[in-house]
């Protein structure tokens, strides 16, 4: 089941936060972003700790609304949760008293799916994510790496054509992370879902993306927007050639980030 591919299109988004005192002013997360995101594409925002990446996934999943700006999905403006968008946290957030098969079943469920053809289509993800095997068990029985694919084909039940991760591979260990990155890099080809993901590693972030959009410190604003010129599909070997390494090296430059240092 491959969704249609739609541009994402962020214009002048600001959001801020209450101030945490009374004498305090509020926090401004994003102040005046702009972003197109073309559709089938990858994406990776990446920037320092509190610079509005994951408020800005936020809102592009309909879950906070900008005090100026719009974000619109294939030309219609998101203003709440919406089918269309698929969203990955950095923790897996399963419901622990559900099995995989149901856990992934949820979104179908809340859609009003009828049952079979719910099973048939939570059958289909638990393959493409190469969970067949854990059907019938709990997430405390998982290992981190299994609860976040799961956590991968919850977010693809309904075939969205946004798919939005916040570090979803944060918490595994460098091998297993740099597999699950092209696991993904798989998933998303044969979904053609166009995809944001955000991330704090360079080398995550141009094996990934299309592009690279490098954030400014808070308030967050693009600072940089660097193609990643490496053709599709790649390999872990992908990041030794000299395109890449003046990729990581613009990056760098862009977080001011030493080179001795990153």
């Amino acid at each position: 089941m491959t969704a249609p591919a739609s541009d994402l299109v962020a214009s002048d988004l600001t959001v801020a936060f209450p101030a945490a005192t009374r004498d305090s002013p509020p926090t401004i997360a994003l102040d005046g972003l702009s972003l197109r995101v073309v559709g089938g594409e990858i994406v990776a925002l990446i920037g320092p700790n509190g610079c509005g990446k994951s408020t800005f996934l936020r809102v592009a999943a309909g879950l906070l609304r900008p005090q100026r700006g719009e974000i619109t999905l294939g030309g219609d403006a998101i203003a709440g949760p919406d089918p269309r968008i698929g969203l990955v946290f950095q923790e897996p957030r399963l419901l622990p008293w559900r099995s995989v098969a149901a856990n992934v079943a949820w979104p179908l469920e809340l859609a009003g799916w009828r049952q079979d053809r719910a099973a048939a289509r939570v059958d289909e993800l638990l393959e493409l994510v190469d969970l067949v095997g854990a059907t019938d068990l709990r997430p405390v029985q998982l290992s981190g790496g299994m609860r976040q694919r799961a956590a991968i084909a919850r977010s693809l039940a309904l075939a969205p054509e946004l798919l939005l991760l916040d570090e979803p591979f944060s918490a595994l260990d460098a091998l297993t992370r740099e597999r699950f990155d092209l696991e993904l890099l798989g998933l998303q080809a044969r979904m053609g879902s166009t995809a944001v993901v955000v991330t704090h590693s360079i080398p995550e972030a141009i094996l990934l993306a299309d592009r690279v959009v490098v954030l400014t410190p808070r308030p967050g604003r693009v600072a940089a927007d660097i193609r990643i010129d490496v053709p599709r599909p790649r390999s872990l070997a992908t990041l030794d050639g000299a395109i890449v390494s003046e990729a990581a090296a613009a990056i760098r430059r862009h977080l001011e980030v030493p080179e001795r240092a990153a």
